[in-house]
């Protein structure tokens, strides 16, 4: 017997409009630009909208209603939640009916969809709250599963979450950290209690997030009664084969004329052929499966790129410049006690930013290409070190404000 456990990151950032130089000091509002398609953050959302979030919502409900066994788990940003709340609350309806089948796990994160565990363990603690707080408001649900942006991982982050009473931790189930170790077990992290481990199966993964409609891809056509039969080869040697992805994979990635949608609707019947597969929840599964073994991950990996590193984010020498700055002045932010300073700040840290810095443009160009909205990773530098130097203006403001007046006579 084996179990699949679907995970599925649902995410759209807040994108830095074009913030010119002269714009410091004058314009407060980073995040709205609506002579650019690209980055006016409703247009956006509309389309991802349109093209993947309300067609895949629609088949997963039908799934749930046809097939009692079936099972799946999202995670959602704060910022994707907030964008949904306040441009398409008819989707955000439509997320909340898949939870209330009762077989929809929510897992927790960070609300700013940021890399603060590495930088900043205060903060980092601060969003995952703020995460917690919102996701108990729209969904009346208290995550027990954690889900670390961009699937980055550690040993530490593992013990920190042991600490802070999960069951279960999502990572990478990459070649460098398993040796020869399959991702198909459950696992424990070195130096903790209670926490298991889930790895993702990134073979299977990719094949549908990223080679589906890859024609010179050997397997092409993928489809739904040939994949199954490749997670049930597994059967006798895996407890649960975990498929990882972006939401958007369908409809946005992979778009609807390449088959994708027909795929997705097929899957859970051409699984359930198999009498020895079923699908679980990333908390039915570390409760219905013991841990095979400890694995030991020193250093941080993450989902992306070649590298399964920090790379595609903290990878040159803008993005170090970026990061650094935005986590450096830090605390001046938070001793304001300005609600709407703090919010910019958070906003500014979520990954996508330092994202689309990236200039690596050899094996994996193609893709970061594809998800910068920027004419460069220079354009993308120039814009959000203007809002982080106007982000210091403010806090200057404050403190002139706050610094004691002399009595003139």
């Amino acid at each position: 017997m084996s179990s699949i456990c679907l995970y599925f990151q649902v995410h759209q950032p807040l994108r830095i409009k074009k913030y010119r130089i002269f714009d410091v000091g004058n314009d407060h509002n980073y995040f709205e630009d609506f002579s650019d398609t690209n980055l006016n953050n409703r247009k956006v959302l509309e389309k991802v909208s349109q093209k993947s979030y309300i067609p895949a919502n629609t088949i997963f409900l039908e799934l749930l209603k046809k097939y009692p066994e079936f099972r799946l788990a999202f995670s959602f940003s704060g910022v994707l939640l907030e964008q949904l709340a306040k441009f398409t609350p008819q989707v955000l309806d439509s997320f909340k009916k898949l939870i209330d089948t009762g077989r929809v796990e929510v897992l927790s994160e960070t609300y700013y969809h940021s890399l603060a565990f590495f930088y900043n363990l205060s903060e980092f603690e601060s969003q995952v709250e703020l995460h917690k707080d919102l996701i108990k408001k729209l969904f009346g649900i208290k995550p027990k599963v954690f889900r670390n942006t961009e699937l980055a991982y550690n040993n530490d982050l593992a013990k920190w979450a042991d600490k802070y009473g999960y069951s279960a931790i999502l990572a990478e189930g990459w070649d460098g950290i398993l040796g020869w170790k399959s991702p198909n077990f459950v696992y424990k992290p070195v130096d903790t209690r209670n926490i298991k481990l889930l790895l993702k199966n990134y073979k299977l993964s990719d094949d549908v997030a990223f080679r589906f409609s890859e024609k010179r891809w050997s397997e092409w056509p993928l489809t739904a009664e040939k994949f199954a039969s490749w997670i049930n080869a597994f059967n006798g040697n895996g407890q649960v084969i975990n498929l990882f992805m972006d939401y958007e994979t369908f409809g946005e990635h992979q778009w609807k004329e390449d088959g994708i949608f027909e795929f997705l609707r097929n899957f859970p019947k051409e699984v359930l052929k198999f009498t020895d597969l079923n699908f679980v929840t990333p908390s039915e599964a570390v409760k219905k499966y013991d841990a095979l073994d400890f694995i030991d991950v020193p250093s941080i990996v993450t989902w992306a790129d070649t590298e399964r590193d920090l790379s595609a984010w903290t990878g040159n020498a803008i993005q170090g410049s970026a990061i650094s700055c935005i986590y450096k002045i830090g605390d001046k932010i938070l001793a304001t006690g300005d609600a709407k300073l703090i919010e910019d700040w958070r906003k500014l840290q979520t990954s996508d930013h330092y994202y689309y810095m990236c200039t690596k443009w050899f094996a994996d160009g193609d893709v970061h290409k594809y998800f910068n909205p920027y004419e460069s990773p220079y354009d993308a530098y120039i814009s959000f070190m203007n809002a982080a130097n106007d982000l210091k203006i403010r806090v200057k403001a404050h403190q002139r404000e706050d610094r004691p007046q002399k009595n003139l006579k």
